[in-house]
This record gives structure tokens, sequence and C-alpha cells, in this order.
């Protein structure tokens, strides 16, 4: 891989051979040092990432044009089930507690806002409404983050009892479950297919539920929602940060708008730190399943028990009859924005994406916005699109996010805070207000480890209330975005 633009004619250095470039090749992408035959495997990260679909000449760009997978099976497999998986983080943590607020039941939170969660779309507008009112109405309220509506797509038109029915259910439970919002505020239609019992059911804490078609109308529940706001509100002031160990932060690792530098610095970068909150006993979410295919191998070595790597076997297979059945195949992923910044096939991808979830063992493999219970390292089964994998991770319980991108994300997502790392300087500097980290320096261990420690002070710091370029940019209630499965009736 070049990190600088060549153009055609000039030369690169290859040991002691001066190899011509053929055409002009961009930097982040891959340049041919020797003749490679058709059919010959394409390796990186020490990995196959693809093969050769026409003879390549050395000076050649080696991209989409001549490499491809082409619904083969990943080469990289390994069969071995591991029982016990010893590690050793690469480093010890350099922090032991942050400021947070411990929650009646033992959870703690990162924040604290008040929710509006509309069951079903019809009731989104309504939520919406009342969120500005009330975000209006409470500003300035100590210790208070904001009010926010959880609006989304769904919640009629789906089969009840479906699996597409159930996940929603799952998704909004943990919304409405979780500790960074310390009240919320449920309104429903009425007539919709995802009645509120269907998800309000067995919470730590109790829900403020309003009808808008037994209220009278949008006004009048606007008016009632406001008055069960102020109340809710209220109560907040007299909380307070308290320092609380790590053990209580979950993490979701995601990453967004990849390119080439994003295994090479950001996603490494970020593994670091995830062991390092690991080692100091909390938790990280891995997820994104179209993007660990071809690199699965690599998680099944770490599974604390065989049944672990089975278990992501059956949801590897689960998706390729999934993206089938839609005329699809997992290769259609990486997107265009991902190829342009160097990334050739999925297989490449998910080897850099999966460096996301550091070293430390397998200790779980969980459903879509199913609750994250276990220490260490959980798998999550997500698709790759970034709102709606984190979607699924905060509502499992994440209560910060770290999300790493080589083309430029703007994503945000409350009520978890979301930490941005760029994977390049020239990025960090061009995107400067939405950059958090800049990891373009780490390129060797020694520089990803120090970077990791770096990320992971910074991540703590987030935990305990500094704010991410995302929420001071008020991001965050426009990508909640549930899994959509199922028909749609």
């Amino acid at each position: 891989m070049t990190l600088v633009d060549l153009r055609e004619g000039a030369t690169c250095d290859a040991g002691p051979a001066r190899i011509p470039i053929a055409q002009d090749i961009p930097a982040g992408h891959k340049v041919a040092l020797t003749d490679i035959p058709a059919g010959q495997a394409i390796v990186k990260y020490g990995a196959v990432i693809g093969y050769a679909t026409a003879p390549i000449t050395p000076g050649s760009h080696v991209h989409v044009h001549n490499v491809a997978v082409r619904g083969a099976a990943s080469p990289n497999r390994m069969d071995a089930r591991q029982t016990t998986v010893a590690w050793t983080p690469p480093v010890a943590p350099t922090r032991d507690y942050f400021l947070g607020y411990k929650r009646p039941g033992g959870a703690v939170a990162t924040r604290n806002y008040i929710g509006i969660l509309p069951s079903v779309n019809c009731a989104a507008t309504v939520s919406r409404m009342v969120a500005q009112a009330a975000e209006a109405a409470h500003a300035g309220t100590p210790g208070l983050d904001g009010v926010i509506a959880l609006g989304h797509d769904l919640g009629c038109g789906l089969a009840e009892g479906g699996r597409g029915d159930e996940i929603l259910r799952r998704t909004l439970h943990g919304y409405a479950a979780h500790p960074n919002l310390v009240g919320v505020v449920s309104v429903s239609l009425g007539c919709e297919v995802n009645q509120p019992e269907h998800f309000l059911e067995d919470l730590p804490r109790p829900v403020e539920q309003l009808t808008i078609q037994e209220l009278g109308g949008s006004a009048a529940t606007v008016n009632e929602a406001l008055r069960r706001v102020a109340v809710i509100a209220e109560g907040v002031a007299g909380l307070r940060r308290e320092p609380l160990p790590l053990s209580g932060l979950i993490l979701g690792l995601q990453c967004g708008g990849s390119d080439a530098y994003s295994g090479l610095t950001a996603n490494p970068v970020l593994g670091v730190a995830a062991d390092l909150l690991v080692a100091a006993g909390g938790r990280a979410i891995l997820g994104e399943t179209p993007e660990i295919f071809g690199a699965e191998h690599l998680l099944a070595a770490r599974a604390a028990e065989a049944g672990l790597a089975d278990r992501l076997d059956e949801i590897l297979e689960w998706w390729k009859e999934y993206v089938r059945a839609s005329g699809a195949e997992l290769d259609n992923n990486p997107s265009r924005g991902n190829r342009d910044g160097g990334i050739t096939t999925i297989w490449e991808k998910s080897l850099g994406a999966v460096l996301k979830g550091g070293s430390s063992p397998l200790r779980a493999v969980v459903d879509y916005a199913q609750r994250v219970e276990a220490p260490g390292l959980t798998y999550m089964d997500t698709p790759g699109y970034d709102p709606v994998s984190a979607t699924g991770m905060v509502a499992g319980g994440a209560n910060l996010l770290a999300f790493t991108t080589g083309r430029g994300s703007v994503f945000g997502s409350r009520p978890a805070p979301c930490l941005k790392i760029a994977t390049t300087s020239r990025l960090y500097r061009h995107m400067v207000g939405d950059m958090d980290f800049d990891a373009g320096a780490a390129f060797t261990r020694e520089e990803q480890i120090a970077a990791g420690i770096r990320l992971f002070e910074r991540l703590v710091d987030l935990a305990s209330g500094e704010p991410s370029k995302s929420e001071l940019l008020g991001f965050g209630t426009e990508e909640i975005a549930p899994w959509r499965i199922g028909a749609v009736l």
C-alpha cells in the first residue's frame, strides 16, 4: 500500500529494484511490486483479501478492477475451537475509575437525559414536539444533559410476533431501560401493532405512558407530556457525579466511512483502548456482522467457549442466506466510499475492522439489542450500517461509543456519547470540528499502544462528562435506527 499519491511515470522503491508506476494511484491504495498471475491470492494483514482476476504487472494499481472475492469461501478460516484463551493486556490500565452516576439496581450512567420514546412512527412528531419544548423549558437545569426524542420509523405494519417485531420490542425496551436516561415518557398513538406493554415490562424504573388517541390529540398530549417531564426534571438537580469503577462502562465499538488506513491506525488503536477497558473490568461490544466476514477466524480463535465460535458460524450462515434472498452478497459491502479509500474486498475490510475488538478473549455472543451482561468482549449480531449497528449496541446497554472513520463520519448517538477517531492526521485537520482523536501517526505497534493509552484516557474523560464533538454539535437523535427486518405489511 502506498502512503502517498503516486503519479504515472514516477518510480517506487521495492528493495533493490525501482518500479515504474503504470498509472496514477491514490494514497491508501495498493500497487503491484511484482508480476501477479490471474488467480493468485492477494495477501494483506497476513491473510488473503482476494484473488487476482487478471494478470497484474509491476507498477499497476491493485484494486477492484483486477481483484475480487467472487463468492469464494474465505481461506482464512480456522477449524480449531478453543476452550481456554490465555491473555495478557498490552499494558496495564492507566485509570481505575470514572466520574459517573449510580442508578438504583446497580447500573451506572455517563449522562443524564430525559427520553421521549414513541412506540410507533405515528407518534414520532408529537415526541419531537415534546422534546423541543421541554429542552427549551429546562435548559440550564443542573445535571440535565437534555431532553431528547428517540424517534424511529417502525411500530406498525409488522407481523406481530415475527422477528422484526421482536427486534423492535427488544430495542425500545433497551432504550427505555438505558441508564443514561434519568427518566422516560412513552408516547403511543393507540392503535399500533407495537403496544407499550410489549416493550415497557420489567424495567428498572417506572415510565410515564401517554396515548394520543386517549388524551384527545396532539396538543393535549404535548401539554400533558410537558407536565410529566417537569416532574422528572425536578429530581435531576440533586444528582451528582461520583467516582465509580470502570467495570460500569460498556463501550460500543463502531467504524464507518472506513478507508485503507482504518486497519492500520485507528482500528488497532481502538483495540488497545478496548483491551485496557476490559483489563479494568469493563465491557466492550464488537458488531457489524457483514464486516467480520473473512476475519471470523480471528474471533473464533479467541472464543472462551467452543459454543461461541459455533454461534459465530451460525450467524454468518444466516447472513449469507439473508443477503442472497435480496439478490446481493456480502461482498457488496464495502461501499463506494470504502473502495475510493483503498479498500478492495469485504475480506480486506473485515480483517481491518475486527481489530477494533483488541485481543482479549471473546466472552459472549448476543443477538441484536440483547442486553450485554458478560464482563470483557461481547460480539453482537448487527448490520454493518452504522446507525443500525450503534442503535443495537445502545439498546444492549452501551453507555459510550467509540467510532473510527477514514472518510469522515459525522455520527452521534444520544443518549450514549460518541467519540470519533480519525485514521489520518489529514482527515483530523480537515474535519477538526467533528473529529475527537487523531490516530494518524500510529503505524507501528509501539505507536498504537501509546495512542491506545491516550484514547483509553479520553474515553474515561468522555464517560466522566467531557463532551464529544458530536454532542457539542447536537447530533444523536436523528441517527436512531432499529434494525428493520421482515415483511412490512
